[in-house]
């Protein structure tokens, strides 16, 4: 499928658009690199440079191995093609112009279905401080109750209003929701989120009686972990190059 997509023509796009296309197209790999995947059924996007209306996503369909930077699509906010000759996902077009619409302090925003994501989901309580994963993220966590994103349009709205200025969205009974300055920044914040999920499963099927931390210091490491005014941690932006190593070194056709 992926050899009848139409390539973009990397020599009619800005230099800027087609760094973000790798970045987004290496976030599609990150995602089956580490088992984020459900089949073609969640969606990266990237505000395209230079425009406020206007999102690069995957087209629907392909695996997201089969993502590179020139097969990704070209939305705008009206749900028309720019760029491109494959349909996008109407739910994913519906989640992502929505977040990207209210917030144009992010230009990124990544939604996954991971067992642990859609585990702690359900959970009544939500996220809790059981970890120093959990605890770096918790304050800039929102959640939203779950409802028919895809022809819901007053549901749409409340998924804008919902997200606020957090970074990190629980979507009830659904999954995780994650938004950024960067590709790099947005997926730290669902890495660090993934984990903390994980754990928590972890912890409470085990069935053993556990510690919470000292409201102290997750105080403490809530207001170490909450994003700078001056950009993506460095952290962050140490990981993304140290994975994109990896990526490079096992295939590096994300970049074509």
């Amino acid at each position: 499928m992926s050899a009848q997509i139409e390539k973009i023509n990397k020599q009619n796009i800005s230099a800027e658009e087609w760094e973000l296309r790798v970045d987004l197209a290496a976030c599609y790999r990150l995602f089956v690199q580490f088992g984020w995947t459900d089949l073609i059924f969640t969606h990266l996007s990237a505000r395209v440079p230079g425009t406020t209306d206007q999102y690069l996503i995957n087209p629907y369909g392909l695996l997201f191995h089969e993502i590179t930077a020139s097969n990704l699509i070209k939305v705008d906010f009206d749900g028309n093609v720019v760029a491109g000759d494959y349909p996008f996902n109407n739910a994913g077009h519906a989640i992502h112009s929505s977040i990207l619409r209210a917030r144009p302090d992010v230009n990124v925003a990544l939604h996954s279905h991971t067992r642990a994501g859609i585990a702690v989901s359900c959970m009544k309580h939500g996220l809790l401080p059981l970890s120093q994963h959990a605890n770096e993220i918790l304050g800039m966590v929102c959640y939203h109750d779950y409802d028919r994103v895809t022809d819901n349009e007053a549901e749409c709205e409340q998924l804008a209003q919902d997200i606020g200025s957090s970074w990190l969205m629980i979507m009830r009974n659904h999954g995780l929701l994650s938004v950024g300055r960067t590709v790099s920044e947005a997926f730290y914040f669902l890495y660090v989120l993934e984990n903390s999920c994980k754990i928590q499963v972890d912890v409470l099927a085990s069935g053993a009686e556990f510690i919470l931390p000292d409201p102290t210091v997750v105080e403490y490491l809530n207001n170490d972990g909450m994003p700078g005014a001056d950009g993506p941690s460095d952290g962050a932006k140490r990981s993304w190059t140290a994975l994109i190593r990896m990526l490079d070194a096992k295939d590096d056709s994300f970049r074509t």
